[in-house]
């Protein structure tokens, strides 16, 4: 049995500052654009790629949420 250290803990991990949707899509899509240059052959920029989507992916949708009053 291996351990290993999940991208997201909802115990560590909960906002402090949710940011505006508007904000939130333009870092999405500017996080995008430099992550689909990663090299897939490389397992350091995979990582880097998937935890750097994994939060602005994050980001948006409590953005979205928040706009919509599902979450504060």
């Amino acid at each position: 049995m291996s351990t290993y250290n999940p991208l997201h803990d909802p115990q560590k991990d909960a906002h402090v500052v949710i940011p505006a949707l508007q904000q939130a899509i333009d870092r999405a899509r500017k996080v995008l654009d430099e992550k689909a240059k990663a090299n897939i052959h490389d397992q350091d920029e995979m990582i880097r790629a998937a935890y750097g989507l994994h939060y602005v992916l994050h980001d948006l949708l409590a953005a979205l949420e928040a706009e919509r009053g599902d979450r504060a």
